[in-house]
């Protein structure tokens, strides 16, 4: 028996393997940027009808639309823009995460962008989320706030040049004038291919997923 004690091998599944994969790739081939920032989201609990990953998707998807660059790919030394803004939605759970897309998220509502995550969450619960859900993302979001993360990294899904990780909101202290009051606040940090997204690029992304959050 050697010092770590017996050995017990476990094989990792299909999902696990592409996991390993991909993130390994991601990490190899690119040169990744990471930048944080704090936004108040005091007002966006006022909002009970709609959950939390639906108002960062509405806001990533209007970032998206601010800076076109960050709905793109870098390939073969040139840069991809799209048209379409398609969040990829990070689904995570102890054994493995999914990421199915949400289409077209920038011409859907809060409201409906709920709704269409929710059933996505039990589609993966119950394993019916077919090849064709994981298809045509052009940027990942992951609200690593569910797991309780008050902030988090995350690996760049290639070929995107941009992914986006939301902490858990927290209550924090903070002076209004001479008044002290309590807010929620939420880091927000993003991962980028410094190839094609830059440090002012993703500056005006993140102020634009900040100022959607913060807005009224």
């Amino acid at each position: 028996m050697s010092a770590r004690g017996q050995t017990h091998i476990e094989e990792p599944s299909a999902a696990e393997r592409t996991i390993a994969r991909r993130t390994a790739e991601a990490r190899a081939t690119i040169p990744d940027l990471e930048l944080s920032v704090e936004a108040d989201v005091t007002r966006r609990f006022e909002l009970f009808d709609v959950s939390l990953t639906a108002l960062l998707v509405a806001a990533c998807a209007g970032a998206l639309r601010a800076v076109p660059r960050a709905n793109g790919a870098y390939r073969d030394g040139r840069f991809e823009l799209y048209s379409r803004v398609n969040v990829g939605v990070v689904l995570a759970s102890e054994e493995a995460y999914v990421i199915p897309t949400v289409f077209d998220a920038d011409t859907k509502s809060p409201r409906e962008l709920t709704g269409e995550i929710a059933e996505l969450e039990l589609a993966a619960r119950e394993r019916r989320l077919a090849p064709p859900a994981f298809s045509g993302g052009t940027f990942t979001l992951w609200d690593a706030g569910t797991l309780g993360l008050s902030r988090a990294g995350i690996v760049i899904n290639p070929p995107q040049v941009a992914a986006l990780a939301a902490g858990v909101p927290r209550e924090v202290a903070t002076l209004n004038g001479s008044a002290l009051q309590t807010i929620r606040q939420m880091t927000l940090t993003l991962a980028c291919d410094h190839r094609m997204l830059y440090g002012a690029h993703a500056a005006s992304f993140l102020g634009a997923v900040k100022a959607a959050l913060e807005s009224g």
